[in-house]
């Protein structure tokens, strides 16, 4: 199998077989958010990045082995709509950045600081606290040590920019600050991207066009 990344709304998931971790992709909702089930393959629990919408689907998509947690990545409506079905149905732990918390209607049972361990399993993600699209997103890191890293941004980094700062002149400073010194600045080229939204890249497509984002300023 052969992995895209590419998802629409209403149609397939698609699944990153790597070899200690599963990553299923979905697309969900009005503003085709994705949502993403982690699979640990030697334990065989599961975590889910964001239940943005569509709470039905995405309880199918998790199964009847349920899922242990579900990380938050950023307070944005659009990204927490499944949420409280998600957790109604499978008593799943919530998870997200301690400055976000307060805007999501769903209470966090963990608050996630700047390099806090996140486990799925015997798999470890490692959460980078990324201040300007919202004062507490985070994205998170998972280092494979069989390949490259692979990073979930939420909101954070997009092919072809960071997240809306909303013409914002000093989000936009802080976000791109951490973007770079806490993702590029970090990881290699490699690094696999798994955006809030749309198609996945690579931190070395994106790279060469960081003196572009700073001269146009979003």
């Amino acid at each position: 199998m052969t992995y895209s990344g590419e998802v629409k709304v209403g149609g397939p998931a698609d699944v990153h077989e790597l070899k200690d971790l599963m990553i299923t992709k979905i697309a969900v909702g009005p503003m085709d958010n994705n949502a993403y089930l982690l699979r640990c393959r030697a334990t065989d629990e599961q975590l889910l990045i964001d239940a943005a919408n569509e709470a039905e689907r995405l309880l199918s998509m998790i199964g009847d082995d349920g899922i242990a947690s579900v990380v938050t990545t950023h307070q944005h409506g659009d990204h927490w709509q499944a949420l409280a079905g998600v957790v109604a149905g499978t008593g799943a732990r919530t998870y997200a950045g301690r400055d976000d918390a307060p805007g999501i209607p769903v209470p966090t049972d963990v608050l996630v600081d700047d390099g806090d361990v996140i486990r799925v399993g015997q798999v470890q993600l490692t959460a980078r606290h990324l201040v300007g699209h919202t004062p507490g997103s985070i994205a998170l890191i998972y280092d494979d040590p069989h390949g490259h890293p692979h990073v979930f941004t939420g909101d954070c980094l997009f092919p072809g920019g960071v997240g809306n700062t909303r013409k914002d002149p000093q989000a936009f400073a802080s976000l791109i600050h951490d973007v770079e010194t806490k993702i590029f600045g970090a990881l290699p080229d490699e690094t696999w991207v798994y955006p809030g939204h749309g198609d996945d890249t690579t931190l070395g497509t994106e790279r060469p066009h960081l003196p572009e984002w700073h001269a146009r300023g979003w």
